[in-house]
């Protein structure tokens, strides 16, 4: 027995030892010669930098811009972001410009570590030599140096050991450029390159699978795009579906929602006020159209939907005293005076709740997030007053929050499925109500 203990952890060991040699193995920044030599050009890493806000996810509440410290929550822990300011100790002041792009591309750090997928190194690899070469050239240069030390994640071992990122990589990353479809006009093809890229809209937008990699990265599917679950939010599905996608959302709509935060269907509320506020109302005019074109060429979602007919019932309703049920109560004697007994709201206001993909979607967590926390509009250049509404979960309890809920995606036409208050404590549990 003892020999076969003996054997079983020497072949164990064995194992190991080559997985362990073969993942140490590092890829190849594989730059293009006649970009490696070129200087880059800081001024246009300033606005790549915006595209890809790298602002928000680099900088704790409260500290030092891109000196990292974020804490992030991941299926196995959290982790911390990295500081990325021009420091050489702490951030990226002391990487080459092959290994800044190995960490962009590949999510290898200098010192060969692997990083957290946490960090969308699976859109990034899209990003051209070019421009991969003015975002070193700002960082290193521009970004003041802060020597704030990284904080190590809170993962428990042996989940916090990083050579097998090295096999998740060979088995969910396409480190591939992006390449531009010859049959689809100059404007599609940079919303694609910017959506797919470095805005990364899928890292929210896309639903992930089992090893929590996004199930598509490049819109090869209908799934890429589709609407997620994340942190007890829901990021709204981005295609033109009916029901819970952008159907009946412009060109012009869309724009309006990166620019300002709001347009006649509805309002950003959680993370994508922050991506308003610190990245897309930066955006130029150009790249907004061009994401819009993108956004709009995408077809419907695989889930199937109901396409929205607005009805006027529940108005009437209201109006002759016969909404009596909790939901309506409450909606009539909280809501309504922003949202109206027609649940239009007030255009740039008071966000519309009537055909409105975050209310009308699958999952009610981001609904259900803005009524029990309440939401703040992002402050822009275009649309400074940043309007709130107030929280309601301090005011009402998990039944109640859940028949109005059910009763705002019900009315006026809305078909969002009814909710519970068993999915309203899990919200709960994750926000602040006070």
């Amino acid at each position: 027995m003892r020999k076969v203990i003996l054997g079983t952890a020497a072949a164990a060991a064995v194992v190991v030892g080559a997985l362990w040699a073969f993942a140490s193995v590092q890829p190849s920044a594989s730059i293009d010669a006649t970009i490696a030599s070129r200087r880059g050009d800081a001024e246009h890493g300033a606005y790549l930098a915006r595209v890809g806000d790298c602002v928000a996810c680099h900088t704790a509440q409260g500290g030092t811009p891109f000196a990292g410290g974020l804490p992030i929550q991941t299926p196995i822990g959290t982790v911390y972001s990295t500081n990325i300011t021009a420091d050489r100790e702490h951030g990226v002041g002391g990487y080459t410009f092959e290994q800044f792009v190995l960490a962009m591309r590949e999510g290898v750090r200098n010192d060969g570590a692997r990083l957290y997928p946490a960090m969308p190194f699976t859109s990034y690899a899209k990003v051209s030599d070019a421009d991969l070469q003015d975002l070193y050239a700002y960082f290193t240069t521009q970004v003041p140096a802060s020597g704030q030390p990284n904080h190590a994640s809170d993962i428990v071992w042996p989940l916090s050991i990083r050579w097998p990122l090295a096999y998740w990589s060979r088995t969910f990353h396409d480190n591939s450029r992006y390449v531009a479809d010859s049959s689809k006009s100059v404007e599609w093809n940079r919303g694609a390159y910017l959506v797919e890229g470095l805005a990364h809209c899928g890292t929210c937008h896309t639903p992930r699978g089992v090893g929590f990699q996004e199930k598509d990265l490049s819109g090869k599917s209908d799934v890429y795009l589709s609407g997620a679950a994340l942190d007890r939010t829901a990021p709204i599905n981005l295609r033109s579906a009916a029901g819970d996608g952008l159907e009946h959302w412009s060109k012009e709509d869309i724009v309006a929602s990166l620019k300002t935060g709001r347009n006649p269907h509805s309002a950003v509320s959680g993370p994508m006020g922050e991506v308003v506020e610190h990245s897309t109302q930066y955006l130029s005019d150009a790249d907004l159209d061009s994401i819009a074109v993108y956004l709009k060429s995408l077809g419907g979602a695989p889930v199937p939907t109901v396409s929205f007919h607005g009805d006027d019932s529940t108005l009437k309703s209201m109006l002759a005293g016969g909404a009596t049920g909790r939901g309506a109560s409450i909606y009539i004697d909280s809501c309504s005076a922003c949202h109206r007994m027609n649940g239009q709201g007030a255009t740039r206001v008071f966000p519309s709740l009537v055909d409105n993909p975050m209310v009308t979607q699958a999952n009610p967590d981001s609904l259900l997030s803005v009524i029990l926390a309440g939401a703040r509009l992002p402050s822009t250049a275009t649309a400074p007053s940043p309007l709130a509404m107030p929280a309601f979960g301090w005011r009402y309890g998990d039944q109640d929050i859940a028949q109005l809920a059910t009763f705002i995606r019900a009315s006026w036409g809305n078909h969002g499925p009814a909710v519970t208050a068993d999915q309203v404590a899990k919200v709960r549990a994750r926000v602040v109500t006070h």
